[in-house]
């Protein structure tokens, strides 16, 4: 088994093996069907990294990788178990050396599993609300060669978040407080929110 960058030749060959894989794990079954697939990974080989774990001509599996995060790991069924994801999530440890997280769904046992045996920790779970699935998922990471930045970044990223939360809790106050001629601190006071200051 080898791996080589993906081209945009590969999208057929990875679409199969993207839609049998999930079809085959613990997972939701996908929201698209195979055509959009192999017209999305089209695109997506053009724009981020990927690599695909080959024998011959023969995909087995591929990893794709974007600004931080492991996107997907598929695995060709027939190819499981003979360390063909063990290698791809090698590879991505070496492109990312600043870390990376991924999300998984939580009924995908055996993924998560595999994660956790290679050291990537859950972050968080989630109702699945913000995935086309709409199923439960687990936020995982791996904290890099450096985990203190690592860490860092992504505390700098959630108060980030929070900040735009407050703000968002704010900015609807202020319309509510507008439409229902009730002033701005008690519209903040009904809601929970703090008082602002100045």
């Amino acid at each position: 088994m080898r791996l080589r960058r993906g081209t945009p030749a590969d999208a057929v060959a990875l679409a199969q093996v993207h839609v049998t894989a999930r079809r085959a794990a613990p997972m939701p079954d996908g929201v698209h069907p195979e055509h959009e697939v192999r017209g999305w990974l089209a695109a997506r080989l053009r724009a981020d990294e990927v690599w695909v774990a080959h024998e011959g001509t023969q995909v087995l599996g591929y990893a794709r990788l974007t600004d931080g995060w492991l996107d997907d790991l598929y695995v060709r069924p027939a190819a499981q178990g003979r360390g063909v994801g063990t290698a791809l999530l090698a590879q991505a440890f070496r492109a990312c050396p600043g870390g990376f997280c991924l999300w998984v769904f939580a009924a995908n046992a055996p993924a998560r599993a595999f994660y956790a045996a290679a050291g990537l920790v859950e972050l968080e779970r989630t109702d699945g609300a913000d995935n086309e699935e709409r199923e439960p998922d687990v936020r995982m990471a791996w904290p890099g060669e450096q985990p203190e930045a690592f860490w860092a970044r992504l505390h700098a990223e959630l108060a980030a978040d929070v900040r735009a939360v407050g703000d968002d809790l704010r900015a609807r106050a202020r319309a509510l407080a507008v439409a229902s001629d009730t002033p701005f601190e008690a519209s903040l006071q009904v809601t929970g929110e703090p008082r602002a200051e100045g």
